[in-house]
């Protein structure tokens, strides 16, 4: 049955139009999609315009003002919730909430599916599959532990020079399995339920290309799978930091030895110089593609009619103090003033995206291409003196129904090698048993000043199945969701300012501009979603919308107020 839909939607596609190039009207031939992940809209307002406090009131981002210009930029834009990565990118490649996509956060939890045969590099413990049988239930993992060797810049694919991650880092046996299809393992691409843009313009004949933070995420191929992506790569963020030969940043900064070697070299998320490092790759990528060259550069292949990139750069500054020299990144107040640590990495994303405009320009390819600048998600809150670290002085929610045995121990506090249940600033709660929702919400209830969300929410019942599938019928849907106070976040790090993934406006509330040389600078106030940047890239590629899931299901739609043909 499976295999029948996907060959009915193929057909679809084909009709739906072909030869991307050739069969339509717009001057738009390409799409370059760029996620700033973290970028506010109140962010882009400050840097476009200029804030009287930094750069003597000038305009800090140059490239993106220029891009304001000739875009319509959507101040009301909300990314998915929960604000996750992993949620936030598939909204804007599939068009789809997460009640239909089924993604709710890359750590997670299904009730259909069984362990994987090995254990993830971040905890989630090996255990058995019985085909056709009726599954346990499994914390699920899409995120760099299902790497070969998460160690590693590459991913640890065999044979892959030193920067080269992408599809072959991925170890199948690190993925959850599915006991209604043999106990197959469940492929990034799988387990997204959801066709994407780029198994649609794929399909339509066009070339694909995108550059992102793990080898987890070439989920964005969801629908044809693998075959949608004619380029992928992706380097492995939360790896060990290394010297990159060769490798200059837009800002002219060297990685040719270690920028930051005094700061934890762990990950690359570590420093506000070595992330920056780390983002060049993806933007040398980015700039090879558009002189129709794969991604390393190597080789000639085509300009993309769809292509992209994740940058983070600016989650990084918002979010972090650095330990090793106590630098602080983050908001100097409530009106979004970027720290020193901030407006640098702020503007090494804009120097990027204006060597792309440069590059594009060179090749002759600006006026044919749209360029879409968003974020998978905000972060909250932009003031920082608002932070709380909860774990610090109090609880969470999912430490008190671990300690009251309502909480799988795949995801369970007490679990000690675990991952760790799915708390950020927003706590996801699955429970062994869906019948003790009522209890567990008591217990949150009667603690609420201990979890911090005296203020927040706790979403169950009818109030979640209002946007969401109801857990008894869908495996993916947690039973509880709890959005704390504004600020508070389930952690005990002092080195933070911020976190993503919940409810709260600044969480939500993302940069979304469209730019093209054709259009006319405009505002829309309009309350929108970056779920609905899928079907606009395809109509403004000539493509049928409703060759997407999302938009024949859940009835996403084209941005408004964007003058496409």
């Amino acid at each position: 049955m499976k295999k029948l839909v996907a060959l009915s939607l193929a057909a679809f596609v084909c009709s739906a139009g072909s030869a991307i190039a050739e069969d339509h009207d717009s001057p738009i031939k390409r799409v370059l999609l760029i996620s700033v992940d973290g970028l506010h809209a109140v962010d882009f307002a400050n840097c476009a315009n200029g804030t009287s406090t930094v750069n003597y009131g000038e305009p800090y981002c140059p490239a993106l003002a220029a891009l304001g210009k000739t875009g319509v930029n959507y101040v009301s834009a909300s990314t998915s919730k929960p604000s996750d990565s992993f949620p936030g990118l598939e909204a804007i490649v599939t068009g789809g909430s997460p009640a239909l996509t089924g993604v709710y956060y890359d750590v997670a939890y299904a009730r259909n599916l069984d362990a994987p045969a090995k254990t993830t590099g971040n905890g989630v413990a090996a255990g058995p599959c019985t085909p056709y049988t009726t599954p346990t239930g499994t914390r699920t993992e899409y995120e760099e532990g299902i790497d070969i060797d998460q160690t590693k810049l590459n991913g640890g694919a065999p044979g892959a020079s030193l920067t080269d991650g992408g599809l072959n880092s991925i170890d199948s046996r690190r993925l959850v399995r599915d006991p209604n299809n043999g106990c197959n393992p469940v492929f990034p691409w799988d387990f997204v339920r959801a066709n994407s843009i780029f198994s649609v313009i794929h399909a339509a004949g066009g070339y694909a290309a995108w550059s992102d933070k793990h080898p987890a995420y070439a989920s964005v191929s969801s629908g044809l799978g693998p075959i949608a992506l004619d380029d992928f790569y992706s380097p492995e963020i939360n790896s060990n930091v290394v010297a990159l030969p060769n490798v200059k940043t837009p800002t002219g900064d060297s990685c040719e030895t270690i920028r930051d070697s005094g700061s934890d070299l762990s990950s690359w998320t570590n420093s506000f110089d070595n992330i920056q490092c780390y983002d060049t790759l993806k933007v040398n990528a980015i700039l090879n593609e558009i002189e129709g060259k794969n991604h390393l550069g190597t080789k000639k292949t085509h300009v993309p009619n769809i292509f992209g990139m994740n940058f983070q750069a600016v989650s990084v500054g918002q979010k972090l103090v650095e330990k090793s020299n106590g630098v602080k990144g983050g908001y100097l107040d409530a009106a979004g003033t970027p720290t020193a640590a901030l407006l640098g990495e702020i503007k090494f994303v804009d120097a990027s995206i204006g060597e792309f405009v440069r590059e594009l320009k060179e090749q002759g390819l600006y006026d044919s291409t749209m360029i879409v600048i968003t974020a998978k998600h905000g972060q909250s809150p932009i003031d920082s003196s608002r932070y709380v670290s909860q774990l610090i002085n109090g609880t969470s929610p999912a430490t008190l129904l671990s300690n009251a045995g309502y909480i799988p121990y795949s995801e369970s506090t007490n679990n000690p090698t675990g991952i760790g249940p799915t708390e950020d600033d927003v706590s996801l709660l699955w429970l062994k048993s869906s019948s003790e929702t009522d209890a567990s919400v008591k217990i949150l209830e009667e603690n609420a000043s201990a979890t911090g969300i005296a203020l927040g929410q706790i979403y169950y019942g009818p109030s979640l199945a209002l946007n969401f599938n109801k857990p008894t019928e869908d495996p993916r849907t947690p039973d509880i969701i709890v959005t704390p106070n504004v600020g508070v976040t389930y952690s005990g790090s002092s080195a933070k300012l911020s976190e993503h993934g919940g409810f709260a406006h600044d969480d939500t509330n993302v940069v979304l501009l469209l730019s093209h040389s054709s259009f006319r600078a405009r505002t829309v106030r309009e309350e929108v979603g970056t779920a609905q940047v899928a079907p606009t890239i395809l109509k403004a590629l000539g493509l049928d919308p409703r060759a997407l899931d999302a938009v024949r299901i859940e009835g996403t739609s084209v941005l408004p107020a964007v003058p496409l043909q």
